[in-house]
This record gives structure tokens, C-alpha cells and sequence, in this order.
């Protein structure tokens, strides 16, 4: 690999571009394997931040991760039936919806109205937990944006907290994705590192960023994320 590319993939890694590192001429399950990598990296680093600064719901997400590590193993050994295109029609609409509920009810994730837990919430919890883990597992874009959403329409989290449950399940999803992409060669460590390093970086300005102003600040950086995301699948069916 030349210095070009190499740099070319650490840039990459500020942003988490899965799109970046296949124009580098990475092939698919090498560029899947090698950003699960990263954002492995990455996702625990602000799963590290949040839990310091108290705003994880442990006594919730201890039921969720190993629902979510199931789910990421499963999905990434299935052999989906569903074409690709269809797929992403559907995340498209899924997403693009998560942002305009956001936008219109204007107190979406403000304050915290976590009540507490009960059997019925748990149940629920661990089914989204189940799901996600197995979508990230075998495709992966919108993951944290559905999280989020979750974590603060079915327990009334506020964005904080909503994000540092979701970073938490994202880093389970991402190391067991990661170690089975790797078990099967499919890591191109050379990149991987570089990229992981530029991760870590942004996770940790970026956690603390989103602490210290909450919902204020995560609120709209959330629905700016789930836009683009939008734009990145459109952009992928009309190639």
C-alpha cells in the first residue's frame, strides 16, 4: 500500500467512511472487516468517556449487550436474502423519518422522563438491542441514529444519556463483527491502525463536546447525521 492511500485512509478515519475506504480500492469485505476495525476503536473510546462522566444506564444496558452481541454474530454470518437496493430504500425512509420526528417535536430528548425499568421495558430493550446488533452486523449505516431514537422513545432518555447507551451497544456490535471479519482474514491491518488511531481522537473530543452541552448540542448534530446518511444511501442506490 502507498504512502498516498495510507493517507488517504487515516483522513478517512475522521469521518468513518466505509464509501472512503472502498474508493481506495479496498475490496468490500476487506473495507467492511477494516472499518469495523476502526470503529471498533472508536466506539469504545466514547463508550469510555460517557461511562466516566455517569451518563450510561447500566442497569439497562447489562441486559442489552449480550442481545446486541447475538445479533451482530448472526448478522454478520447470514447470507441475506433481501437485495441490497431494496434495503436501502428501506433505511432510507426509516431514517429520513427518525430526523423529521426529531425536527417537529420540538422537546425530543431535551430532558431526561426515565422513570425507571420494568419487565415490559427490559423486553423491549433487549428486542431493539437484538435487532441493531444483527442490522450493524451485516450493514451498519444508521445505527446510532436508531439507537438514539430508541433509547428516548421507549425509556424517555435524555440525548446524553441516550448516546452513551447507544455508543456502548455500537462498540459490543462492532468488536464481534470485528473479531469474525478478522478471524476470516478480512482486516487490512496496515489501514485499520492509522484509521483507528484518527477514531479514537475524535471519539474522545467528540464525547466530551456532547457532555458538556447535552441535548442542546446532540439534538441537532443528530439530525444533521441522520440527513446525511440519508443523502449517503441516496446517493449509493442512484450509482
Amino acid at each position: 500500500m502507498d504512502l498516498g492511500t495510507l493517507a488517504f485512509l487515516t483522513l478517512a478515519g475522521f469521518v468513518a467512511s466505509l464509501p472512503a475506504i472502498v474508493a481506495a480500492g479496498v475490496p468490500p469485505h476487506m473495507a467492511l472487516g477494516t472499518n469495523k476495525f476502526a470503529n471498533a476503536f472508536s466506539s469504545s473510546t466514547s463508550s469510555l468517556r460517557f461511562a466516566l462522566s455517569g451518563k450510561l444506564a447500566w442497569r439497562l444496558v447489562r441486559w442489552q449487550v449480550p442481545c446486541t452481541a447475538l445479533g451482530a454474530a448472526l448478522g454478520v454470518r447470514t447470507v441475506l436474502a433481501l437485495d441490497e437496493r431494496l434495503l436501502n430504500g428501506l433505511i432510507i425512509v426509516m431514517i429520513l423519518a427518525v430526523a423529521i420526528y426529531s425536527v417537529l417535536k420540538k422537546d425530543f430528548g431535551e430532558r431526561d422522563d426515565f422513570t425507571g425499568l420494568t419487565t415490559a421495558n427490559i423486553a423491549v430493550g433487549m428486542g431493539f438491542a437484538f435487532a441493531l446488533g444483527f442490522y450493524d452486523g451485516f450493514f451498519g449505516p444508521g445505527t446510532g441514529s436508531f439507537l438514539i431514537f430508541l433509547f428516548i422513545r421507549v425509556f424517555g432518555f435524555d440525548f446524553t444519556v441516550a448516546a452513551g447507551n447507544s455508543k456502548l451497544l455500537n462498540f459490543t456490535s462492532n468488536v464481534v463483527s470485528l473479531s469474525l471479519f478478522a478471524l476470516g482474514g478480512r482486516v487490512l491491518y496496515a489501514a485499520a491502525l492509522p484509521m483507528a488511531l484518527a477514531m479514537i481522537a475524535g471519539a474522545w473530543v467528540g464525547a466530551r463536546v456532547a457532555i458538556k452541552n447535552g441535548a442542546r448540542l446532540i439534538r441537532p448534530v443528530f439530525v444533521v447525521i441522520a440527513l446525511a446518511l440519508v443523502a449517503r444511501l441516496v446517493a449509493k442506490s442512484l450509482a
